[in-house]
């Protein structure tokens, strides 16, 4: 069973791998890194440990039965009285099994659990529609407010967390 984990600093040759490995498929839903990420990413991923480090973000990712394969990333960002925004990408090999659901699941639970945030915010593409079920799926609800995302139309949802229910109801 594909476990959830707390990003590591051991994590950054898989999550490079993956970021590699679907990049065209992740670029067809959101906008692509480029290729700076790529060639900047051990400092990128120092970065985001030292972020998480500090309490202003919690990144995660979903690892693979063989525990070195990077399926999924689940990131709460930008942490702040008691908010944080979620955003995910899934490798394309792990869609469609209801992966995306339940780790997406289990971060709004560390959120109200762990990490003692009290409301998440999340976007997704118009046309991603992917990521629009799951975000449903795990109790947020649209605002009605359209965001633009670099350039595309994107909607705006929000999630009231309840100590240590949230995403737990399976909405």
């Amino acid at each position: 069973m594909p476990e959830l984990q707390r990003l590591r600093a051991d994590h950054a040759p898989a999550l490079l791998a993956f970021e590699r490995e679907n990049r065209a498929w992740l670029a067809r839903a959101i906008t692509d890194r480029g290729d700076a990420y790529f060639a900047d990413f051990p400092a990128r991923h120092r970065a985001l440990l030292s972020c998480q480090d500090v309490g202003t973000d919690h990144f995660h990712v979903l690892v693979a039965d063989d525990r070195t394969t990077i399926l999924g990333r689940f990131n709460l960002m930008d942490v702040t009285d008691g908010q944080a925004e979620l955003g995910f990408r899934m490798a394309e090999s792990a869609t469609g099994h209801g992966l995306a659901t339940e780790a997406a699941r289990a971060v709004c639970h560390l959120a109200a659990t762990d990490y003692a945030l009290t409301s998440l915010r999340a976007q997704a593409n118009l046309d991603n529609l992917a990521s629009h079920t799951v975000l449903t799926r795990v109790g947020f609800t649209v605002t009605g407010e359209t965001v633009l995302r670099n350039g595309t139309a994107g909607r705006r949802y929000v999630q009231e967390l309840t100590g240590g229910a949230a995403g737990a109801t399976g909405r």
